[in-house]
């Protein structure tokens, strides 16, 4: 702090304030996620207020504080030099298996008017991440400067990039902390890093996709929901306007699971020259018209909805996708013709059924984690990763097989990782002697607490 400032205390202070089950004052607060950017606060008493936290709680209140401090610890984005003439949006999932909805989602908000300045992530454990999709596309570049960034998304409606150095630069050191000190899955800590983020891009608006079932991030339902409630309740007390859908990932999002085929699936999306995935159209289309229905843009779900339908089969919308890839250095023949630019597996082999039934669901955990096991996502951070493995023609739940049927098709770098994927693969089903239906994918709409 600067000597202008006033004094409110030492760490230490804060800590056993949190560690008794007091609440801590915002100047409180602010100080603490000073001395984090600054390195006076150390790790070790990064450590010890997380776990004071992850015991005690934080109120809405403290939780609000916490994440406008991380927010200001760094750059805030402005809009207002861009001149951009409609709302400025974004979407966040928690992760998921074949969740690609924002390769899809944001040029279809563009064309419908928003402007979708969207800062991603790579992917998670066993969860898929969007920046690693981009990268899988030649030359596309996820690292830009803050005026390109803002130039695409004037230009075009929309762009993604990955976070920058100096983006809420106190989050990355306390989740760097929490990481291993068993602390990351307090609520009330995700909901700061995420939503702290998103403020720091200078949104309006945003809807977050909060996914539940076996292969989300939190399994539970009423864990995950918990989760939901807390991020719209930040959002909306630091100033922008959050709601949040609940979405079923008991089951992959999608026919693919990837990267480079996660593009390709949602360049066909938008071209509407294959079949689309019913369960991942059904939450494309529900976020977006829930989004554009909050920002303003339209008076009802049904005209959103069908606002959306109509950017994406005139076409505009893959217009959108293939200007925004090139905006960013990527060839935009990744839109119109993906199978050109796209990279491939050297070892691209279907896997046949070992028996006669009903495909009754998935460990879909285990599913993103043969794609892992492929070399398409990470088990140190910071590795390299192979944007052609992956899976495609994903069945869905209840298709019926006999054995012998084709079920799914692996890309693989060696015959050895494809056998290794099969048999993680097949151990990740389950069967059923009868007829079975998937649960819904779409569940309860989140607003801010009354």
């Amino acid at each position: 702090m600067s000597g202008s400032e006033k004094h409110v205390g030492l760490p230490q202070e804060w800590i056993q304030k949190k560690r008794d089950g007091g609440i801590l004052s915002l100047d409180e607060i602010r100080a603490f996620v000073e001395g984090v950017t600054s390195g006076s606060v150390s790790e070790a008493q990064i450590a010890a207020f997380s776990m004071a936290v992850y015991f005690q709680d934080l109120t809405v209140d403290e939780r609000v504080g916490m994440t406008l401090a991380v927010r200001d610890s760094g750059r805030v984005l402005s809009w207002k030099a861009t001149d951009l003439y409609g709302p400025i949006v974004d979407k966040h999932s928690t992760g998921g298996v074949g969740d690609a909805v924002s390769l899809m989602l944001a040029p279809m908000l563009a064309a419908c008017g928003a402007f979708v300045p969207m800062i991603a992530g790579r992917g998670l454990a066993h969860t898929g991440g969007t920046i690693d999709k981009l990268e899988s596309i030649p030359g596309y570049r996820t690292g830009v400067s803050v005026e390109h960034f803002q130039k695409a998304v004037k230009s075009h409606g929309f762009s993604i990039v990955r976070q920058t150095e100096d983006l809420a630069p106190a989050d990355r050191r306390m989740y760097a902390t929490r990481d291993v000190t068993a602390t990351v899955e307090h609520l009330g800590l995700i909901t700061t890093s995420i939503v702290s983020k998103k403020l720091a891009a200078g949104l309006e608006d945003l809807i977050l996709d909060v996914k539940f079932g076996n292969g989300a991030v939190l399994q539970n339902e009423q864990e995950a929901r918990a989760l939901a409630q807390s991020m719209v309740d930040v959002g909306n007390g630091a100033g922008m306007r959050t709601s949040a859908l609940m979405t079923d990932m008991s089951v992959p999002l999608a026919w693919s699971a990837g990267n480079a085929v996660e593009v390709k699936e949602a360049s066909a999306y938008l071209k509407g020259d294959e079949g689309r995935h019913p369960r991942l159209n059904e939450v494309v289309l529900s976020l977006g018209e829930s989004l554009l229905v909050q920002c303003g843009l339209y008076a009802s779900k049904v005209e959103a909805r069908v606002a959306l339908e109509t950017a994406r089969d005139s076409g505009l919308a893959l217009e959108k996708w293939a200007k925004g890839i090139e905006a960013m250095g990527g060839d935009p023949k990744a839109a119109e013709h993906p199978d050109a630019v796209l990279p491939k597996a050297e070892v691209v082999r279907q896997v046949r059924s070992p028996r006669k039934g009903f495909l009754a669901g998935y460990d879909v955990r285990q599913v993103g984690m043969t794609v892992v096991e492929l070399g398409g996502g990470r088990t140190v951070p910071d590795a390299k990763v192979d944007p052609s493995v992956g899976l495609t023609s994903l069945p869905l739940a209840g298709t019926s097989f006999h054995s012998g049927d084709p079920m799914v098709t692996i890309h693989a770098a060696t015959e050895e990782d494809w056998l290794r994927a099969e048999r993680r693969w097949l151990n990740a089903l389950t069967w059923s002697d009868e007829a079975v239906q998937a649960q819904a994918v779409i569940g309860h709409e989140i607003l801010a607490s009354s």
